[in-house]
């Protein structure tokens, strides 16, 4: 791949070294410094203060576990032997979104003391191959490459290998169940026994909570299976996680685990009915509500297809009525007497919460009952923020002013970065209508979308360390060729990882096949990395999508995003900081690099799709194709928080639909203050807004 040949004179500007360096050099170094430091002092999330990145240890003995109000607890970073497997541990919360989930620095501590663990968990399996101990060692492994993608996201470095460790373990575990099954002994049927123990469960369920090395071999299986599912998920393999959840439903048809998470891919493949299936099954047999995750995943089977479940809303709501007030005593009770981060009270907490926010999608989707949607709402976000670190409103504030004060106008050097237009990013604020636009662009056969999954940003710090590294070198061919090498990696990651997935879908029809020319990089918070996609990819198109602020703000307010990411989006002030910080920063390039990025406003994106879609293709340089307008018709899935609603196809009814509880917002209108109207328009070339007698 060549590169930029946009001045023929490879130099920086302007002329001088000493310019250059006091230019681009030396701010681009304190950016770094800057960065990893922010990074390390709010856990590399957006506005919060410092939290442990210790993960939480549990007794297999707890009471907790009988009581059904079990908490997650992930592999230890110093990887001892954990009381449960790691996929019960998980399995109250969502395999995670790619919903701008936090990246560590590679200097950061949490990040360094995880590469240490894995070599030294990756040389343990190694070591122990052909031996007893091999089985463990590599569910151990695996487990913790797993906990470590959900705790830095950056693309998913590991889930390849975490994918190849779990299938070597499950190969053993069936050899092994094999001969158990030689000998007469089918464990099959004996887990199908109805006889519960102390925790009300039966089959393999009474499992959940045993280490693994009281585990049987079949329950052992079903962990590593779901276990693989999950990262499998993780990794856009819908359909292969749906096949190891099902391998290990084949031992016993009511494992929680794999119920639950089954009708998670379900959902995002769009299988509605299937996904209310299992969800309700999961309600059924977990009376004790260790799962959370079928209430309100339900409540998203319901919005997109009602009659997916027998009894519809009715149904659920009467569940929730049925156990809210005694679910609300039994927190009030655990909270009386425990600390207050404890794990029993954070699970009680995170259940009522799912509980009154589902009672507000009801009551908003519904009934229209704006009074009692909000009043669901606010308990809601209530009980979701009570355990969170208080917001820093000044880190945030910071984090926005050292990106304006270090890409000034004079920054950037002239006839370096690739020439590459292979990656397409789209760039916002959360709940912008992101989804709609790459699913758009991802129905074009050459184009592909990795939904959250971002190389580019996995790799940033990384690109910031090897910049900085090569500008203070003196060599302006050293700086050319290290970004040419940047830019040239991130291609190859994004095909690799599409080759990867492309190859492990299955029932792939020929007509399916695609050889893709673009791939869209949906990191929203990559507004805050324009400069440097810019660097590599100075040829890139780059779609920042734009709704009007309080229907996106409101839209981030409601939403219940994956825990430790966007949890501050719930609190007025958190919300409107984080709107402030990137009205400011968009604000910022469009004035230090004008014209670089291409606005799309969400309402002319609803309301005049036939006509602004042959534009967006013709942005991404690549032929126009008629099926784009029926993309909401297409079997792709991505794991984003909006794929089941974007199924639905294009919609304008949630336009203005804060409106609705504009009695309840003043305080919030207050914080946004002027921002409150966005004078943006469409910038695609050749597109023409509609005027408003023409809508």
């Amino acid at each position: 791949m060549t590169s930029s040949a946009s001045s023929p004179a490879l130099r920086p500007r302007p002329s001088t070294w000493n310019t250059f360096l006091w230019t681009f050099a030396y701010p681009m170094a304190a950016l770094v410094l800057i960065s990893n430091w922010g990074a390390i002092e709010h856990n590399f999330v957006p506005g919060a203060a410092h939290q442990s990145s210790e993960p939480a240890s549990s007794s297999a003995g707890s009471p907790l576990h009988a009581t059904g109000t079990a908490a997650r607890v992930s592999p230890e970073p110093t990887v001892r032997p954990t009381s449960a497997s790691s996929s019960v541990k998980e399995s109250h919360a969502k395999t995670p979104e790619r919903s701008e989930r936090p990246t560590a620095p590679q200097t950061s501590p949490e990040y360094i003391a995880m590469e240490k663990n894995i070599k030294r968990l990756r040389f343990k399996y190694e070591k122990s191959a052909g031996t007893e101990d091999e089985i463990l060692a590599g569910m151990r492994f695996a487990d913790y490459l797993k906990y470590r993608d959900s705790k830095i996201f950056d693309g998913g470095t590991y889930q390849m290998e975490a994918i190849s460790v779990y299938r070597s373990v499950v190969t053993l575990l069936e050899d092994q169940w094999r001969a158990k099954m030689s000998l007469g002994d089918d464990s099959r049927e004996i887990q199908s026994r109805e006889e519960k123990d102390l925790s009300g469960y039966s089959g393999l369920n009474r499992e959940l909570f045993l280490n693994y090395e009281s585990k049987s071999v079949e329950g052992l299986l079903c962990s590593s299976l779901v276990s693989l599912g999950k990262v499998q998920f993780m990794s856009n393999m819908f359909e292969r996680a749906v096949q190891s959840y099902e391998e290990c439903l084949s031992f016993d048809g009511n494992y929680l685990d794999a119920l639950t998470y089954r009708a998670q891919a379900f959902l995002i493949l769009g299988k509605f009915d299937e996904a209310g299936r299992d969800y309700t099954r999961v309600l059924e047999l977990d009376t004790d509500r260790v799962f959370r995750e079928p209430i309100s995943g339900l409540a998203k089977v319901l919005t997109a297809k009602e009659d997916a479940v027998p009894g519809g809303w009715t149904y659920l709501v009467e569940t929730i009525e049925a156990e809210l007030d005694q679910q609300t005593r039994a927190y009030e009770k655990v909270k009386a007497v425990s600390a207050d981060n404890s794990d029993g009270i954070k699970h009680l907490a995170d259940g009522l919460k799912r509980m009154h926010l589902t009672l507000f999608q009801y009551h908003d989707v519904k009934t229209k009952n704006a009074a009692a949607a909000w009043k669901h709402l606010k308990r809601g976000n209530d009980y979701k923020l009570a355990y969170v670190a208080p917001f820093n409103e000044e880190l945030e504030k910071k984090r926005a002013l050292n990106v304006q004060q270090v890409f000034t106008p004079g920054f950037f050097p002239q006839g370096i970065g690739s020439d590459a237009r292979t990656p397409i990013f789209i760039i916002g604020f959360v709940r912008s209508g992101s989804t709609l636009l790459e699913r758009i662009l991802d129905s074009h056969p050459s184009v592909v979308g990795y939904g959250e999954n971002s190389i580019f940003n996995g790799r940033l710090d990384m690109i910031r360390n090897e910049i900085v590294r090569a500008s203070m070198g003196g060599d302006p061919k050293a700086l050319r060729a290290t970004v040419q090498a940047l830019a040239d990696g991130v291609v190859s990651e994004m095909r690799d990882r599409w080759e990867t997935i492309e190859a492990n879908k299955s029932e792939l029809r020929d007509d399916e096949r695609r050889s893709p020319v673009r791939f869209v990089d949906k990191m929203l918070t990559n507004y805050m990395n324009v400069g440097f996609i810019h660097i590599l990819f100075p040829n890139a198109l780059i779609l920042h999508v734009a709704r009007e602020p309080m229907d996106t703000i409101f839209s981030a307010f409601k939403h219940d995003f994956t825990p430790g990411g966007l949890d501050y989006m719930s609190e007025f002030n958190g919300v409107a900081r984080l709107y402030h910080s990137y009205r400011d920063v968009m604000e910022h390039w469009d004035r230090v690099l004008p014209g670089r990025v291409t606005h799309i406003r969400y309402e002319d994106l609803v309301t005049d799709l036939p006509r602004m879609a042959p534009k967006i293709i013709e942005a991404a340089s690549v032929d126009w194709d008629p099926t784009v307008l029926d993309f909401h018709k297409k079997k792709h899935a991505v794991n984003t928080m909006s794929t089941a609603q974007v199924r639905q196809g294009v919609y304008s009814h949630h336009i203005k639909g804060w409106k609705r509880y504009e009695q309840y917002l003043g305080p919030l209108l207050d914080l946004v203050g002027d921002r409150v109207n966005y004078d943006l328009r469409t910038t695609l070339k050749g597109y023409t807004p509609l005027q408003k007698e023409e809508l």
